[in-house]
């Protein structure tokens, strides 16, 4: 057998590399069955091999040796095997069943129950001039106060540039971006929801009666109280007007 086969045959066994092999090789052990006659006091004596490292290289030999190649198909089919095999599901009590079920039909009860959202009769028109506040949204940049980042008393929220020396005033290059005409959106669609709903805040009962339900849509107030957010709630079903913060 060629030096190659040895150093082969040792790197199979667990624990030792290439590196190893060969310093167990050059120490004197030419062959496997030399290492298996050897004692663990012999083998420490080799570089880089310790007791523990000794006492499993010589168990190993004493069984049958097995390549790291066989060892890795082991392993392969081993979890073919596993993947192949379907899952058993432990049976359920019947009361677990029976909730799970209960909560299916809770959630379809719930599912059947949701309504789509009312929308506003708009005309063609008024329904491209909202496409285009959209996209003017979109492209829109935040406004920022001047120097908002240098100094900590100064907050984010906007305020006009002045003064003789300020560079954003004269809007020169790499400055943030100006409060100006051209960032507005269609006159018609300031002040809409964003469904296209005129707003139309509603403190009673009696003040859903002067809203359009075509074209306006009922925001209740905040400090209203429940009982009579549940009243305004039922007369605008009725009327079928949409409410905005529901």
């Amino acid at each position: 057998m060629t030096k190659d086969d040895i150093i082969k045959q040792f790197t199979s066994l667990k624990g030792v590399g290439k590196a190893k092999a060969e310093v167990i090789y050059k120490s004197g052990f030419d062959s496997l069955e030399k290492l298996r006659k050897t004692s663990v006091k012999d083998l420490t004596k080799v570089k880089g091999v310790n007791e523990k490292l000794a006492q499993e290289i010589i168990e190993q030999l004493k069984q049958p040796v097995e390549t790291k190649e066989k060892i890795k198909k082991k392993a392969k089919k081993a979890s073919v095997e596993k993947k192949k095999k379907p899952k058993v599901e432990k049976e359920k009590p019947k009361e677990e069943e029976k909730k799970e079920e209960e909560e299916v039909k809770i959630i379809e009860e719930e599912k059947e129950e949701y309504k789509v959202k009312k929308k506003p009769d708009l005309s063609k028109e008024m329904k491209e001039k909202l496409l285009l506040r959209k996209r003017i949204k979109k492209k829109k940049p935040e406004f920022l106060r001047e120097e908002w980042f240098r100094y900590k008393r100064i907050p984010k929220n906007w305020r006009k540039p002045d003064g003789i020396t300020s560079k954003m005033r004269i809007n020169l290059k790499y400055r943030p971006n100006m409060v100006k005409v051209g960032y507005r959106v269609p006159r018609d669609t300031r002040g809409l929801h964003s469904s296209g709903f005129k707003e139309i805040p509603v403190h009673n009962v009696n003040d859903l009666e002067r809203i359009n339900p075509k074209t306006e849509a009922a925001r209740i107030g905040s400090k209203v109280g429940t009982k009579k957010r549940i009243a305004i709630e039922k007369k605008a079903e009725e009327l079928d007007v949409r409410i905005l913060n529901r």
